[in-house]
């Protein structure tokens, strides 16, 4: 609880056993007083156990980045104020919370959004596919309700009420592309923020690590832009 807020702090996670502690860890440690939720997405290792270990509170969901952030903000406390996601390989900075909820608390923003592009990114933390996904995905959405976003960085805060405002429905890839997409069309107060980026901490990505993880979540978030710009759901 942070001047009378409280804050959920949501971390899908697929086979994160080696960096997963750390990052709970690291997220206790960020001075943000908050719950910790580890979403196992199917994890096949010790994902679950080490985020226990850590003092998260797992849940379960079925294999899919989008239905992981839904379970996730799903099973956050009745207390809930803002939801705060990031990635469980250790690539995000936790330390980076305050600045992505204060400008929430202080009512001036409903969604903010992490720039990597806009940080300190570490050699190799991001391909070259992400960083003009990123933008090309920001030119669109400009184009079409008028935000600018550079990136569309895993790394967010929003308001639990907004949040369930926008009927999120994308269930694997395309779920950070919806939740921009639909805050920005549905007139949320949005700000982006620079945060710094790591390469990952352990393990292999599931999008940017094989050609065909790469291929399937570029589809996906192909796919979820062109239905939300032109059916509008």
């Amino acid at each position: 609880m942070t001047g009378g807020h409280f804050i959920s702090v949501v971390i899908p996670a697929l086979n994160e056993e080696e960096p997963i502690g750390v990052v709970v860890q690291e997220v206790i440690a960020s001075g943000v007083p908050a719950e910790v939720i580890v979403v196992d997405n199917g994890s096949r290792d010790q994902t679950a156990e080490r985020a226990r270990a850590a003092r998260a509170r797992v849940v379960t969901a079925p294999r899919g980045y989008g239905r992981a952030c839904a379970a996730g903000a799903a099973a956050v406390s009745p207390e809930c104020d803002v939801i705060v996601f990031l990635d469980g390989d250790g690539s995000d900075c936790p330390e980076f919370i305050p600045r992505l909820v204060d400008p929430i608390f202080e009512n001036r923003y409903d969604f903010v959004i992490g720039s990597r592009t806009g940080g300190k990114r570490e050699p190799g933390s991001m391909n070259m596919q992400q960083l003009f996904g990123g933008y090309l995905a920001g030119f669109l959405i400009r184009t079409i309700y008028g935000v600018r976003y550079t990136d569309m960085c895993p790394f967010r805060a929003i308001r639990r009420d907004s949040l369930q405002t926008l009927g999120m429905r994308e269930e694997t890839y395309g779920w950070n592309l919806e939740m921009q997409m639909k805050a920005a069309r549905g007139g949320l107060r949005i700000l982006e923020v620079p945060v710094d980026h790591r390469c990952r901490r352990g393990g292999v990505s599931k999008v940017s690590g094989t050609l065909r993880g790469t291929f399937v979540a570029s589809f996906r978030i192909l796919a979820t832009f062109l239905k939300i710009a032109l059916a509008g759901t």
